[in-house]
């Protein structure tokens, strides 16, 4: 089997989990372990059906970085439950949710599967520092548009986007990008940036939407291009006046929006991204927290996925 990492925002995909799998499901005192059983369940078919050799799950140190608040204050505001002098802001998560987050991060480590995260950043920047370095094809597992920006079919890197959830998944390649969005993958930032994005907090220019956006990226390349033509007098009045209303936050947003790609973060293999069987200690614990916790066939079918792995 040819060498493939899969990165998984896995954020995203316990919250999908967590919705996605009724809440009915619990342990015996009551403690919800849908987003465990889901989450299991999403890992074991994915690494099947998409053939991944290798695995990280990518994890928000921070969800909200300091640093791109600074720049742009109203990211990711509205789903902060509490702010944290010096350190990362509490979001807002459902209680039952944070019940199981620590029991994720067990099975995960039982199941020999890396999870990396990097002070101040998120996982979406862990994602992108493994895509632009991967010496192999990659898989980034997410419901976020943002990795758009990280689709490479020169390099093989493409998303398995889950928005529609597991039974829709679709493959985002260079075509599905620019048949989407009419942008190149390595344009989505900047239009991102232009059009802005409610679910991030980020306005964007008023009065440009994904059209107009689309139109100008594809005229002048990038929001740089575009800023430089506006300093020209271009391209129409109407839209130099909106470019220069928004002079303040263009110059900072295009520093949230784009993925961070060289944090300092272990290699793939000094990671243990390597998927292999679960053996001894590992998988007898893995089969009793499926009794304590009532995880149904999640964990023998993330088991037998994982037996299909070898180690070399």
């Amino acid at each position: 089997m040819p060498p493939r990492l899969m990165l998984l925002d896995t954020a995203s995909l316990y919250f999908r989990a967590f919705h996605g799998v009724p809440d009915t499901i619990r342990r015996s005192d009551g403690t919800p372990v849908n987003a465990v059983r889901g989450l299991m369940d999403m890992i074991a078919r994915l690494v099947t059906e998409f053939e991944a050799t290798s695995l990280i799950a990518c994890w928000d140190d921070d969800w909200r970085p300091s640093w791109r608040v600074e720049l742009v204050p109203g990211y990711k505001a509205h789903r902060v439950e509490r702010e944290v002098a010096g350190g990362p802001d509490i979001e807002t998560v459902p209680p039952g949710l944070t019940k199981q987050i620590p029991l994720i991060r067990e099975v995960l480590g039982l199941a020999g599967i890396a999870v990396v995260g990097a002070p101040e950043h998120e996982a979406d920047d862990v994602i992108g520092t493994y895509a632009a370095t991967a010496d192999g094809p990659v898989d980034v597992v997410t419901g976020d548009r943002d990795l758009f920006q990280l689709v490479d079919d020169d390099r093989g890197i493409r998303v398995i986007y889950t928005a529609r959830g597991m039974k829709n998944l679709e493959l985002v390649t260079d075509a599905v990008v620019v048949g989407k969005y009419r942008v190149l993958p390595d344009q989505y930032a900047d239009y991102a940036t232009l059009r802005g994005d409610t679910s991030d907090g980020l306005p964007g220019v008023a009065g440009i939407g994904e059209k107009t956006a689309a139109g100008l990226l594809g005229e002048y390349g990038t929001l740089e291009g575009l800023l430089a033509a506006a300093t020209r007098g271009e391209p129409s009045p109407s839209v130099h006046a909106k470019l220069e209303a928004a002079a303040d936050y263009l110059a900072v947003a295009p520093t949230v929006v784009e993925v961070v790609r060289d944090l300092d973060v272990p290699a793939p293999d000094e990671a243990g991204a390597l998927l292999h069987p679960v053996t001894g200690a590992d998988r007898e614990r893995l089969e009793e927290l499926a009794e304590e916790w009532n995880l149904g066939g999640a964990v023998k079918r993330l088991l037998t996925a994982l037996d299909a792995k070898t180690a070399g």
